[in-house]
Order: C-alpha cells, then structure tokens, then sequence
C-alpha cells in the first residue's frame, strides 16, 4: 500500500466545508430545471467549465446562482444527503458543515423550509452511510448596508441559538474579509456563545493577521477558519500556539483566492513546526476541483510530512472537533486503532 493509497482509506473528519460550496455539477443542474433557475450553462460538462475559477467575482457569482437553485425542504435534503454520501466515498466520519441560513431567508425561503431540508438530509445521510455531520450557521460579514447587516447577523444568531438541538454547534462569520472586520460582530458572537454555541469566524484569509487578533479578543474565536496570514506576525503564531487555537486550513483554495501564489509558499509547515494546531478541509470542493481526499494528499506531496504527522493532523480535526469530550474521545479511539491496523497490515 503506498502512502497515497494509505491517505485515500484513513478515517478522516473535516472541520472547514459550505454546504452549499460542496453541491455536486449533476445536483445543480437538476435543481435548476426541478426550480425553472436558467444558469449560464445548459450541461455537466459546461457547469464543471464554468465551476472552474477565475477570480474571487467569479467565485462570489457562482455561489449566488448555487445557492439561488435551493428552493424547497427537498432541495435542501438532497444536498445535505449527497454531502453525507460524499463523505462516506472518501472515509469522512464527521463534519462540522458550514451553512449561510441568512441568504436563503433573504431569497424568501422559510426557515422551516430549509430546517427540515437540512436535518432530513443530515439523519438519512448517518442512517445510511454511518457518518456524522454538525452544522456551523454563519453570518455573511459583507452586507454593505448596514441595517441589513445588522438585520442578517442577529437573524442568523437568534436561529443558530433556536437549533443547537438540532446539530447547530457553533456560530460561523463568512464573506469577504475587506471592511468587515471581526469587531463589528462581537454582539453576536457574545450572544452565541453565551447560549452555548462555539465561535468559529472566517479570519486571517484575505486579510492579515489584524483580522485573526480581531477574531480572538471580539469574537472569543475557538477556532479560525484560515488563519493563514496569522504566519506574518511572530506574536501571534506564538499566541495561537501558546493557546491551542486550531486553525482550519484550506491550501487549495488559499491559492485559487491568490491568497499564496503556489503550494510551495504556502506557511502549512511552518505554523505546524511553530506549534500552531493545524487542520486540513476543503472548502467548497467543487468550486475549487478538489476534495478531502485531494488536500489530505497534499500533506505528503506539496507539505512532505511523515506518516506519523499527517495521522497528527489528521486526528487533529477530531480533537478539535465541537463534539462533547467522550464522543471526541471514542472517535478518536477508533481511527487509531483503524490507522494502526491499515499500517501493521502493510508491514
């Protein structure tokens, strides 16, 4: 069994997915025509051409027109039940899945509508694949009017804080980074938190370390979501590791956003030899022609990590997972013991 093949069949849990970043070519097209949502492409073939990225406008444009095709409870079964199937394809186990409830309130969809879609999807997808998923709600940061940012953010805390029972572990903050920094949303994540949920902000991306600084003193970040950008500031990395902030590392997106210009100046390594807890996601797989099972590889072929420190950080996700401490303990129990089997068999 090479390493490749080793990395394909580990257990894995991922900390960093959009829902609707991860619908598959085949599913957009059929909500499209099941909704009368005209797309500016007629075929598989075209979606995966056009899904292909340019630039953060072309990003933000595709995942409008996505997200505008989820129309009913069904829609929103399916993609939470196809997630699960694609979870289970590469030996996912778990996720923490990030979902924007405010743009499709915004799109006049009933919460009802997209709750019972989503928690559906979420029980078929454990029933018949045996894996798990949890929901992270986030607020769309960059709403440029300010009324309707306000309204969005305390609409998408209060039904996050209505759905912890439901599989809502924590509060999220998506979108573009540029003139929406973390303090303007410190009232909601004192609110979140304050009900129980975790806080989970996009930081330290687009913009620089001033944004993860912002998320941890605002926001009481548990983890950042990217995080990348943190490497340019020394005190910080120390802070991060000194604290055991995870960041949630998405390398293959980082450079289809220009964040780096390629692999081999991507930080992954460096914060992990700086004692930074690193995780490895994929974003929104599709938008960005990657999966788990692509970044996970990267570990080995673009980052040149050992086995035994890409199982680190792979069982990294389940330690800093949200889940209570004995169901972290349990799982990560198990995907040793699988890891342990997988390489005595080899030998």
């Amino acid at each position: 069994m090479s390493l490749q093949t080793y990395l394909a069949a580990v257990p894995k849990a991922e900390l960093h997915v959009h829902l609707e970043g991860s619908i598959r070519p085949e599913t957009l097209l059929t909500l499209a025509r099941r909704n009368r949502i005209e797309l500016p492409v007629s075929s598989v073939e075209e979606i995966r051409e056009w899904f292909t990225f340019r630039d953060f406008d072309h990003f933000i444009e595709m995942y409008g027109v996505i997200s505008r095709c989820l129309k009913s409870a069904e829609d929103f079964e399916l993609i939470a039940y196809e997630f699960g199937a694609e979870m289970a394809r590469q030996n996912t186990r778990y996720a923490e899945v990030t979902f924007s409830p405010a743009f499709h309130h915004h799109q006049g969809i009933a919460d009802t509508t997209y709750l019972d879609g989503l928690m559906r999807g979420r029980k078929r997808a454990q029933s018949d694949f045996g894996v798990e998923i949890s929901w992270v709600f986030d607020i769309i940061r960059s709403v440029s009017d300010p009324a309707r940012n306000k309204l969005y953010s305390d609409y998408t805390t209060s039904v996050a804080i209505e759905n912890m029972a439901n599989g809502v572990v924590a509060l999220g903050l998506g979108g573009g980074e540029v003139g929406y920094p973390p303090e303007m949303f410190e009232p909601y994540f004192n609110r979140g938190r304050a009900a129980g949920l975790r806080s989970d902000p996009h930081a330290g991306e687009v913009v620089g370390p001033e944004s993860a600084w912002g998320a941890i003193r605002a926001l009481g970040a548990d983890r950042i979501g990217h995080g990348v950008r943190s490497i340019e500031d020394p005190s910080l990395v120390k802070y991060l590791a000194e604290h055991r902030i995870p960041l949630e590392v998405n390398p293959t997106s980082n450079i289809c956003l220009g964040v780096y210009p390629s692999l081999d100046q991507h930080p992954f390594r460096h914060l992990y030899e700086q004692g930074v807890i690193v995780t490895i996601n994929s974003d929104d797989p599709p938008l960005f022609n990657t999966t788990l099972n692509d970044e996970v590889a990267l570990l080995d072929s673009a980052f040149n990590f050992d086995i035994e420190t890409i199982d680190n950080i792979l069982l990294n996700a389940v330690r800093h997972s949200f889940l209570p401490a004995d169901r972290k303990a349990t799982l990560e129990a198990e995907f040793r013991q699988e890891m342990d089997s997988m390489k005595s068999t080899e030998r």
